[in-house]
């Protein structure tokens, strides 16, 4: 009775903040200006198909680019002395200290016509180059700014992969080909399926980079969603929007999550 007591204010904290907006916003979604029951805001959506096709190209592309990055970074901290995991970690971590919105401003200033690369490429006869204001400019700072949800539970699953499993695989003769494809990477998919579901659901959803180094040009579907809310007013169409992007994550979640247990446990050696 106590332990059940313990998580009453972690129950009332999740009903007050997750569970009671989510029912807002699905109930806006199935609701007219006037107050009634209606599906229109969904059928609305169909103008906006574009954007959500731009917004889950870019963010797969980001995720993808994160886990070639992530993963081998991942591996070889893994291999690395305690003394260099803390030092790698601290830098891993140090840029999320700082506030999200002033990252993606340093990167406007990285990326302008004026800015740091430009100058470094014009001095090499290269440029100035149209960095800003591109749909490449909205994937680099989705991989700058989520690189570190892809990392990090991809290294804590390598890190607590038993010694003694790989030397075994190495005693029947893998070599560290074999033994990384069919051991290695098989016991890390669970770290893999959470960097990418912790990588691609705000890159999917993100509004601040699409709006800051995209320049409005590459508006994703937290702009036009955003832009519901704040600007225009329909809640309706908003909530419509972001009901259906949250059923396609989740759809898309749950994919990754089935394909993680199909693979999960590593076949040793055939």
């Amino acid at each position: 009775m106590k332990s059940k007591g313990i998580a009453v204010p972690y129950v009332i904290w999740m009903a007050i903040f997750v569970v009671a907006p989510l029912l807002i916003i699905v109930f806006y979604a199935f609701t007219s200006q006037a107050g009634g029951f209606t599906l229109e805001n969904f059928s609305t959506m169909a103008q906006y198909t574009g954007v959500f096709g731009r917004s889950f190209l870019l963010a797969i592309i980001a995720t993808f680019i994160c886990l070639l990055i992530g993963y081998p970074l991942s591996y070889w901290l893994a291999q690395e002395s305690p003394a260099v995991r803390r030092v790698a970690m601290m830098l891993i971590m140090l840029p999320m200290w700082m506030n999200f919105l002033l990252r993606t401003y340093a990167w406007m200033t990285l990326l302008e016509r004026t800015g740091l690369i430009n100058t470094l490429l014009g001095k090499i006869g290269i440029g100035p180059l149209d960095l800003m204001y591109t749909q490449g400019a909205v994937i680099l700072g989705n991989v700058y700014n989520f690189l570190p949800f892809m990392i990090l539970p991809i290294y804590n699953v390598l890190i607590k992969i038993d010694k003694s499993v790989i030397e075994a695989a190495q005693d029947l003769g893998g070599n560290k080909y074999v033994v990384f494809r069919k051991v290695i990477f098989p016991l890390s998919l669970s770290g893999v399926v959470s960097g990418i579901s912790m990588t691609f659901m705000p890159a999917v959803s993100t509004f601040i980079i699409s709006r800051l180094l995209g320049g409005g040009q590459q508006a994703l579907i937290g702009d036009i969603i955003e832009n519901q809310f704040k600007v225009v007013g329909n809640w309706g169409l908003g909530s419509a929007m972001s009901v259906v992007l949250m059923v396609l994550i989740l759809a898309a979640m749950n994919v990754m999550r089935k394909y993680e247990d199909e693979n999960a446990g590593g076949n040793v050696l055939l």
